[in-house]
């Protein structure tokens, strides 16, 4: 089965509020990588035309990876969503 297929199964509550934050915009110019855009599961991080980078915290799986990957500048700011928000799982 195909990741993709996986992940339609599970379910999302957005908050209002990202979660998680590019900490200084101008920073994503500079990172000449880029790796949150490629190594996030979700495909939460998109970089533009013009070398920013968009978040789109809707579909986040809560896994941490933009964390981590982003040590070249630690540019992003990670957190749980609020409770009750967030990804539900569901296996099966």
């Amino acid at each position: 089965m195909r990741i993709e297929d996986r992940l339609f199964a599970d379910r999302f509550r957005a908050d209002t509020k990202s979660h998680l934050k590019i900490i200084d915009p101008k920073i994503c110019h500079k990172c000449s990588g880029k790796q949150c855009t490629y190594a996030c599961p979700a495909k939460v991080y998109t970089q533009e035309e013009d070398g920013s980078v968009r978040v789109a915290y809707e579909g986040c799986l809560e896994c941490g990876t933009c964390r981590i990957i982003c040590q070249e500048y630690k540019n992003i700011n990670w957190a749980y969503p609020r409770g009750g928000f967030g990804i539900l799982f569901k296996f099966g």
